[in-house]
């Protein structure tokens, strides 16, 4: 396997056993280039930034409109990795046409594959996307698109009637042609038991780390979320805390007459 080859949907689920998947949400140019470089595999460019970037309450108000806007950017930031798009609320629920265009214009402004949500539920819509060549990334357990459903952003699965329609849930759209499934916000155990049910990689968001890879939101990861702070993510840096100082200063020194010093100017 070449390393430096582009990722794929098909060298993906091929990682399956052999390398976890690293995979982070973005939603502009910059952020895109920056997990580019650091080699993960995979930028999903979420409905999350409903949320992260437009301040929503959930992802439900995301357009396809905003979807593609911010697809573009991200695609224009990546060389290397697999540009996923979600897609949003209503954009594929009316009939398979409509997903079917909607998905196209995803891969025309550069994503290499779209994710949906849902489970048994979904197989006649994956198997249309995938027999029409654009590559699936399925979404099973707490589906945000589902939040009014489920009452909330509440962990899924922990009866054992849930866990067994969420293992049904993922074999049938293992079997449909989704090349990975994103588990979300499910008990460890019931996520190792699906990550072993099924032949395509597992990418665990708050589902223990018997997955078979990893996807965060990348706000939770630097610390730009706020108050924000879910139980399954790491804050690896803070930089919220960071750009305040550093706006801070720049205020001061504004203030102070000492910003544009001589060096500064022309």
């Amino acid at each position: 396997m070449n390393p430096t080859a582009p990722w794929t949907a098909a060298r993906l689920r091929a990682l399956k056993g052999r390398e976890k998947i690293v995979s982070l949400t973005a939603y502009d140019y910059a952020t895109a280039r920056l997990l580019d470089e650091s080699g993960v595999h995979l930028v999903l460019v979420g409905d999350s930034l409903g949320m992260a970037v437009l301040g929503y309450a959930n992802t439900l108000p995301v357009t396809m409109r905003d979807m593609v806007h911010h697809t573009a950017a991200v695609a224009r930031g990546v060389k290397q990795a697999l540009v996923v798009a979600d897609m949003p609320f209503m954009s594929y629920q009316v009939s398979i046409e409509q997903a079917l265009a909607n998905a196209g214009r995803f891969l025309r402004v550069g994503a290499h594959a779209v994710k949906v949500e849902g489970g048994e539920l979904r197989v006649p819509l994956i198997r249309a996307l995938v027999g029409n060549g654009i590559p699936v990334l399925g979404h099973i357990g707490l589906t945000p698109q589902s939040v009014q459903e489920f009452g909330g952003f509440k962990v899924q699965g922990r009866t054992d009637e849930a866990a067994r329609k969420l293992l049904r849930d993922a074999r049938a759209i293992a079997k449909a042609g989704v090349f990975a499934i994103v588990v979300e916000s499910v008990p460890p155990k019931l996520a190792a038991r699906i990550t072993a049910a099924v032949k395509v990689p597992t990418i665990g968001i708050g589902a223990g780390p018997q997955c078979d890879g990893q996807v965060l939101v990348i706000h939770d990861l630097l610390g730009l979320g706020g108050d924000w702070k879910p139980k399954f993510a790491k804050r690896y840096a803070d930089l919220g805390a960071a750009a305040k100082a550093a706006i801070g200063e720049y205020k001061r020194e504004v203030a102070d007459g000492t910003f544009p010093g001589p060096e500064h100017c022309y």
